[in-house]
């Protein structure tokens, strides 16, 4: 059986040089797609990565990470818009990689598809009154 997951991995230091990913794909014969990325050599590591695998490979993939020492946690929930801040300014529709924000025609509301959102975090400092949240 095949399955998809979002998970935030945190990497110390001591693990930000190891080829962990290559594992997951190597050993492991699983599919990733980077939502996000922040790494800084020599001290941390936080990815947010889509897995997909057989569901037997994928519990390997993610026991092999946690006796690695890789701090897992499922993606919650992605980005999320508080809307009592929302001005409907637009800000996100040019920065957004996948077409999640669009502009309703008539009232020119700015509406968010969460289901296309992938959290990869671009409408987060492009929004002026700050109402694009990232939760994990």
């Amino acid at each position: 059986m095949a399955v998809s997951k979002r998970v935030v991995l945190r990497f110390s230091r001591r693990l930000v040089e190891r080829p962990i990913i290559y594992r997951l794909v190597k050993d492991y014969d699983l599919e990733f797609n980077i939502l996000k990325a922040q790494i800084t050599p020599e001290r941390e590591g936080l990815l947010i990565l889509e897995l997909k695998g057989n569901q037997k490979e994928y519990d390997k993939g993610i026991e092999f990470l946690l006796k690695t020492g890789v701090e897992i946690q499922a993606l919650s929930q992605d980005v999320t818009r508080n809307e009592t801040k929302c001005t409907s300014c637009g800000a996100c529709i040019t920065v957004c990689p996948t077409g999640a924000f669009s502009l309703e025609e008539g009232t020119r509301l700015v509406l968010f598809d969460n289901e296309k959102c992938i959290a990869c975090g671009a409408c987060i400092p492009a929004c002026p009154p700050r109402a694009m949240e990232v939760h994990f």
